[in-house]
């Protein structure tokens, strides 16, 4: 019972993720609110991806609504025993989970990418990639890294007891 309701919630959590990549990615193309980057293609090109609309946004969404259906208590019956449904359910949220995390695995390498390439900026020599030869020495990204590393270990290791709590499973 536990277990289900905090897979509800994660998946709910899931809508408010998607909708804010598709936003944000959106806002990529307007620089400073201007359509006059994007008209005269000066934008970088990881941009053309369309990783935040497409992948961690409206394929996110789609999978949230099929592990949203799944997870309702009022499964359609899909075999002749109950057990057997459940499997096929288990099943279903399995491989649809699995792609939910292959479209945010792509986003974040194509947004990974667009870190190592780093923007485009207009220098003193003109339009170019300012920062392509750092090779992706970025320190926000190591810290990022860092703070999920460690919130990952507390959650796993049992200093928070987010997963699974005693006596409510």
């Amino acid at each position: 019972m536990g277990s289900r309701k905090c897979g509800g919630c994660l998946s709910c959590l899931l809508i408010p993720l998607a909708l804010w990549s598709i936003i944000v990615n959106i806002l990529l193309y307007f620089p400073n609110g201007q359509t006059s980057y994007a008209s005269s293609n000066k934008l970088t090109n990881y941009v053309w991806y369309f990783e935040g609309i497409c992948f961690s946004g409206i394929m996110m969404l789609i999978v949230t609504t099929v592990l949203l259906v799944l997870e309702n208590n009022n499964n359609y019956k899909c075999c002749q025993s109950e057990n057997c449904s459940k499997k096929y359910v288990t099943l279903l949220s399995i491989i649809f989970s699995s792609l939910g995390i292959a479209f945010s695995g792509y986003c974040l390498v194509i947004s990974a990418l667009g870190l190592v390439q780093g923007p485009y900026c207009r220098t003193l020599d003109g339009w170019e990639y300012a920062f392509e030869g750092t090779a992706g020495r970025g320190l926000q990204v190591i810290i990022c890294l860092i703070r999920v590393v460690m919130q990952l270990s507390k959650i796993l290791c049992g200093s928070y007891s987010v997963i699974f709590q005693p006596g409510i499973i």
